[in-house]
């Protein structure tokens, strides 16, 4: 068993046995958490959710790449809530490598970069952490006061929120919620969540030799001649950089079609627009309309499926796609997945056709390099997913 693995493992098992302890009603003092360990526990705590049955790990399972494994009705496209019945409309973005991503602000260039969901609505990770639990198609607890009351039903949480925050966290709702927000953000900052162990790492390191197909694939992926992949989707100048998240975390629109089956699985009229980057409350510039934040590409390769709003299965489609703004070729333009020409973009303004349009069309070869370059950055513990 690798080191991530058993360092997976021991965190499972802490939970169990934090668990089993709150449900004996043992006493607190045994068990001495530290915030991380804290943010562990709530992290896979379904007591989180109106009905107990959900929990952040429900969505962002540790087995599965920190995305949502459940296929939901939906092949996967969006989550299902607490209720058993509540479908959101975005695919649920993994939680690995999140740490990664810096406080959503407006660069010096004039683009807006950093922060947490597809919208960057919330600017960092206790941001984000305290978003599901009162979503009403989520975890659906009504209230901070009812979530602060949820808590206080474990003696293992008084003693850790009080040792932590204070005495007096209890005392104010706001203050406890934020930190309950806080303890499970740094929880998502340990090295669980972004172990930089995959065979790309390891190559860095020696450790790994690439296949001939996977080399030209990095070749390619980084080449500002042969591709555009770069554009968006590196972070630092280096090609060899320890920590590179494959992402620069700005925001594109790049013409996404609708994602008709699953709205009209999950009750969302199918003319609806999803706005991205305007549905953020600090952004009122209509030029943001249909833009998502970049993806990391870190375990792309087991965290199907593709897009804010899941509309691609395979992420050999997802290659294609952006190919099809390069290619004359009608089988470009044909979505290999429905044997249908590409959906209309569901926001046909501002699409970023500069960088859409970088580089040249690209042969089957070149496709299935990149695909198997992309298939390296996958952590290890996750590589046996791979084989699916």
């Amino acid at each position: 068993m690798s080191i991530t693995h058993a360092k997976l493992a021991m965190y499972l098992s802490a939970v169990l046995l934090i668990s089993a302890c709150t449900e004996n009603n043992s006493q607190p003092t045994q068990l001495s958490l530290n915030k991380e360990q804290l943010g562990q526990q709530l992290f896979f705590d379904t007591n989180l959710s109106l009905k107990r049955t959900q929990s952040c790990a429900t969505c962002h399972a540790p087995t599965n790449g920190f995305a949502d494994p459940r296929d939901n009705g939906v092949a996967g496209a969006f989550s299902l809530g607490d209720d058993g019945k509540s479908l959101g409309d975005r695919n649920a973005p993994t939680a690995a490598y999140a740490m990664f991503s810096p406080e959503f602000h407006l660069n010096k260039e004039g683009q807006y970069v950093g922060g947490q969901f597809h919208d960057g609505r919330e600017s960092n990770l206790a941001g984000q952490a305290g978003g599901p639990p009162m979503n009403p198609v989520e975890m659906g607890l009504p209230s901070k006061a009812f979530t602060v009351a949820r808590l206080q039903e474990s003696p293992v949480y008084i003693a850790a929120f009080e040792a932590i925050y204070g005495s007096k966290i209890f005392t104010d709702q706001d203050k406890a919620y934020a930190a309950m927000a806080d303890s499970i953000a740094s929880f998502e900052r340990t090295e669980l969540f972004a172990p930089f162990d995959s065979k790309y790492d390891r190559y860095l390191r020696g450790e790994y030799k690439m296949t001939k197909q996977e080399e030209l694939g990095r070749t390619l992926f980084f080449s500002q001649q042969f591709t555009n992949c770069n554009l968006c989707h590196q972070l630092n100048k280096s090609q060899r950089h320890p920590q590179e998240t494959f992402t620069n975390y700005e925001y594109h629109n790049i013409g996404v079609p609708t994602n008709i089956a699953g709205r009209e699985k999950n009750g969302v009229a199918i003319t609806t627009q999803d706005l991205g980057l305007l549905n953020n409350p600090q952004v009122n510039d209509p030029k943001q309309a249909g833009k998502f934040k970049v993806p990391t590409l870190r375990n792309i390769a087991v965290t199907s499926p593709y897009m804010h709003n899941g509309v691609f299965q395979d992420l050999r489609t997802v290659v294609l796609f952006y190919d099809k703004y390069n290619s004359r070729s009608a089988k470009r333009q044909i979505n290999p997945e429905t044997g249908n020409p590409w959906g209309n973009p569901e926001v046909a303004e501002n699409i970023s056709f500069k960088e859409l349009e970088t580089g040249p069309a690209l042969k089957e070869q070149r496709i299935d390099a990149l695909v198997a370059f992309m298939k390296t950055l996958t952590d290890k513990r996750y590589e046996h997913l791979l084989e699916k």
